[in-house]
C-alpha cells in the first residue's frame, strides 16, 4: 500500500479521500487553488500546497502544477476524485509516465470512453445493448439534420465528450434542430474543449440506472449493484438511492452482467460506474461508463457495507478484488441528496457567499454527511456550488424516506440560498414515495417541487409569533443590562398608558411583503393578518421548538430567528418557511428603483456570448447576451420590448452580480 498520497480535487470528494487514506495510515497532499487557501480540504489533509488562481484552468486543471506537487512532496499516487482531471486519459499517462500510479483506469481505458460515440460503437461490438442514433466523424450541420430526420424525433443531442448534463438538448422537431444545435456545440465547446457531438433517439419516461463495478489488475470483474438516478433536473442528479424500487432480481441480474461484460469491454481497472438508460417495459440501453468515482457512491457503501474509495486504492496498489461476485450482499435502502448554494424559486439560480448558518443533522447509524464546508467557509463562483451531501440508510424504503425527512427538517442554511426546502417536498412527493419518477418528471412537473406563491397563514402566523418572542427576550437581555433594568420604557411588551398597544410587524417572502399588527405580550396575542384577526395563546419557544395555540387549534413547529440578520425560518415537520423580518415602512411589493429598462447579471460569471448589438430592436424574452458561471449557462432575455440604447460587456469579460449588461429604451 502506499505511504503518501496526493488528491488531486477539492470540497467534500477531496475529504472524503482523505477520511479512508487516514484510516489505511496513508499520509495525505492536498492541492488548492488561492480561492481555496482556507477550505477544509486543505485544513484536513497532512499538507497542502497552492497550484495556482481561483479559475478551474488556473489550477485545478493543470496536470503539470499537480505533478510538480507529486514530485516534490513524495507522493507515490494520485486519486484524482471526479470532475477536473479524473477523466482525462493525458493525465492518467502522465501521472505513469511519471512514476507514480493513478488511482483509476488507465489512458488507454479512458481513451475508449471518453467519446460518447466511439463508447456506443464499442459497446454495440461487445453485445451490450445500445440506443439507436448517429455517432460518426462526419459533424456538418447539414449531415447530422439529416441524420437527426432519419433517426426520427424526439431525439437527444449529446456532446461526446461531455458529462454532468452539460452539452444535452432534446429536440422534439426537425425544424427546432440547427437552434438546438449551435447552443450544444457552443456549451460543449466551453465545458470541454471539443463541440463534437452524437444523436441518439429519446427514450419518452425512462429510468437512470447506474451499475457500480470493479475491476482489478488480475483479471477479475464484478458489480456491487444498482443505483437509481432517476430524480434529475435538467439531466443533473437530484436524489439517488440503492436499490432503485422499479429493478426486479432478474432485471438486476441482466443489468449487472452487461455492465461487467462493458468493462472486460475496455480491459477496465479501478472503480467505474456503467450508466443504462431504462425503459418503461424494463428494456436497458447502455448510455456511458463513468471512468471515476461517481459522487453518489455513498449509497452503495451503505447498503453493501463496503468502502469504496478503500477498493479504489487496494486495487491501485497492485491487489485484488477483496470479494469475490457471490460474496456482495445489499442490507436495507440508502438515499442521498445533495445541498446546494442555489435558489430553486428563481431557476435554480446558483449562490454564493459565506454560510452564516450551516446546522446539519449529527452523523449516526443512520445518517452520513459528507461535506467539504463548515459555518463561517464561503461558497464561491468558481465551482460546484454543493455544500454537502445528506445520505440515510434504514431496513427498507419507506423508513428511509423517514430518515431523510428528519434529517432534511434539522438542516439549517443561512448565507446562500440552498435548496433544502425544495429537496423537503422531492422527498415527500407521491411520484418520489411512490417510486415512480422518471428522469423528465421533475421538468414536467416542476412547479409541484417549488414554493406556493402565498405561504400558508399558520405559518406566517407562528413566524410572526416567533419574531415576536424573540424581540421580547432581546429588549428584555437589554433591559437588564442597562442602568435602570426596572423600566417599562425598556421592555418591548406592547405597554401603553391605559391598554395594550399595537405593534407593526413587517415581513417579506420573496419580493411580497406581508403586514400584520400585533397586540399583547409573553406569547399571548391578537394578530391580524390579510385582515383576518387571529388569536394566540400558550406561545412556548424552547430549545428551537416553538408550540402554540393558533384560534384554539395547537401547532407545533421548529424555528430559528436572527434579529441581526432580520431572517426567520419555521418548519412544521412537511415544510419549511423563510421570511426576511423588514424594519423599513415602505409601501408597495417590491423596490422598483432599478425599473425594468436594464438587464443586470444574476450573479458573477463570464460572459460567454453577446447575441444583440446596440441600437437592435428586441422583443420581451429574447435572448441578449449569455454568462456563464458556475458551471452553467445563464440566458439573460429582454425583460420587455424596446431597443437596446446600450451593451455595456463583451464575450470574455467577468462581471460583477447585479451589474448592468445592457440598457433598454422605448
Amino acid at each position: 500500500m502506499f505511504d503518501r498520497l496526493l488528491i488531486a480535487n477539492r470540497g467534500e470528494i477531496a475529504c472524503r479521500v482523505i477520511r479512508t487514506a487516514r484510516k489505511l495510515g496513508i499520509r495525505t497532499i492536498a492541492v488548492f487553488s488561492e480561492a481555496d487557501i482556507d477550505a477544509q480540504h486543505v485544513r484536513l489533509a497532512d499538507e497542502a500546497h497552492c497550484i495556482g488562481g481561483p479559475r478551474p484552468q488556473d489550477s485545478y486543471l493543470r496536470g503539470d502544477a499537480i505533478l510538480e506537487v507529486a514530485k516534490k512532496t513524495g507522493a507515490q499516487a494520485i486519486h484524482p476524485g471526479y470532475g477536473f482531471l479524473s477523466e482525462n486519459a493525458d493525465f492518467a499517462d502522465a501521472v505513469q509516465a511519471a512514476g507514480l500510479v493513478f488511482v483509476g483506469p488507465s489512458g488507454a481505458s479512458m481513451r475508449k470512453m471518453g467519446s460518447k460515440a466511439g463508447a456506443k460503437d464499442l459497446m454495440a461490438a461487445a453485445g451490450v445493448p445500445v440506443v439507436p442514433g448517429y455517432t460518426g466523424e462526419d459533424q456538418s450541420p447539414g449531415r447530422l439534420q439529416r441524420e437527426a430526420d432519419r433517426i426520427g424525433y424526439p431525439l437527444m443531442i449529446k456532446a461526446a465528450h461531455g458529462g454532468g448534463g452539460k452539452g444535452m438538448r432534446i429536440v422534439r422537431e426537425s425544424g427546432e434542430f440547427a437552434a438546438h444545435l449551435e447552443s450544444c456545440q457552443r456549451e460543449a465547446k466551453n465545458a470541454f474543449g471539443r463541440d463534437r457531438v452524437l444523436l441518439e433517439r429519446y427514450i419518452e419516461q425512462p429510468r437512470h440506472i447506474e451499475i457500480q463495478v470493479f475491476a482489478d489488475h488480475h483479471g477479475h470483474a464484478l458489480h456491487l449493484g444498482e443505483r437509481e438516478c432517476s430524480a434529475q433536473r435538467r439531466y443533473q442528479k437530484v436524489l439517488e438511492e440503492s436499490p432503485s424500487p422499479f429493478v426486479t432480481p432478474e432485471l438486476r441480474a441482466a443489468m449487472g452482467a452487461a455492465a461487467v461484460q462493458a468493462a472486460r469491454a475496455i480491459d477496465y481497472a479501478n472503480a467505474g460506474t456503467v450508466e443504462f438508460i431504462v425503459a418503461p417495459s424494463g428494456e436497458f440501453y447502455f448510455m456511458e461508463i463513468n471512468t471515476r468515482l461517481q459522487v453518489e457512491h455513498p449509497v452503495t457503501e451503505l447498503v453493501t457495507g463496503l468502502d469504496l474509495v478503500e477498493w479504489q486504492l487496494r486495487i491501485a496498489a497492485g491487489q485484488p478484488l477483496p470479494l469475490a461476485q457471490e460474496a456482495i450482499a445489499q442490507r436495507g435502502h440508502a438515499i442521498e441528496v445533495r445541498l446546494y448554494a442555489e435558489d430553486p424559486d428563481a431557476g435554480f439560480l446558483p449562490g454564493s457567499g459565506t454560510l452564516t448558518r450551516l446546522r446539519l443533522p449529527p452523523p449516526s447509524r443512520h445518517v452520513r454527511i459528507d461535506a467539504g464546508v463548515v459555518e463561517g467557509d464561503t461558497v464561491t463562483i468558481f465551482y460546484d456550488p454543493m455544500i454537502a451531501k445528506l445520505i440515510v440508510w434504514d431496513e427498507d424504503r419507506p423508513r428511509a424516506l423517514a430518515r431523510l425527512r428528519e434529517a432534511l427538517a434539522a438542516c439549517a442554511i443561512d448565507g446562500p440560498k440552498s435548496n433544502v426546502a425544495f429537496l423537503e417536498r422531492l422527498v415527500r412527493h407521491p411520484a418520489v414515495v411512490e417510486g415512480r419518477i422518471d428522469t423528465g418528471y421533475l421538468d414536467r412537473h416542476l412547479d409541484e417541487f417549488l414554493a406556493p406563491a402565498v405561504p400558508e397563514t399558520a405559518a406566517v402566523l407562528a413566524a410572526a409569533c416567533a419574531c415576536l418572542l424573540a424581540q421580547e427576550t432581546a429588549a428584555g437581555a437589554a433591559a437588564a443590562a442597562s442602568p435602570d433594568p426596572t423600566s417599562p420604557w425598556a421592555l418591548a411588551d406592547g405597554w401603553r398608558l391605559g391598554h395594550a398597544g399595537a405593534r407593526r410587524l413587517h415581513l417579506r417572502h420573496g419580493e411580497a411583503r406581508i403586514e400584520l399588527r400585533a397586540h399583547g405580550h409573553a406569547g399571548q396575542y391578537r394578530l391580524l393578518h390579510a385582515g383576518q384577526p387571529h388569536a394566540i395563546d400558550g406561545a412556548r419557544w424552547q430549545d428551537g421548538v416553538l408550540s402554540l395555540r393558533i384560534d384554539g387549534a395547537m401547532h407545533r413547529v421548529r424555528a430559528a430567528v436572527d434579529l441581526a440578520a432580520g431572517l426567520v425560518q419555521v418548519h412544521d415537520g412537511q415544510s419549511r418557511l423563510s421570511l426576511r423580518i423588514d424594519s423599513g415602512h415602505r409601501s408597495g411589493a417590491a423596490d422598483a428603483s432599478s425599473g425594468d429598462h436594464r438587464i443586470r447579471a444574476p450573479m458573477p460569471g463570464r460572459v460567454v456570448l453577446v447575441q444583440a448589438a446596440a441600437g437592435q430592436a428586441v422583443q420581451a424574452g429574447e435572448v441578449v447576451l449569455v454568462l456563464e458561471a458556475m458551471k452553467m449557462e445563464l440566458a439573460l432575455k429582454a425583460p420587455r420590448a424596446g431597443r437596446l440604447a446600450e451593451i455595456r460587456a463583451a464575450a470574455g469579460d467577468f462581471v460583477e452580480a447585479d451589474a448592468v449588461l445592457a440598457v433598454l429604451e422605448d
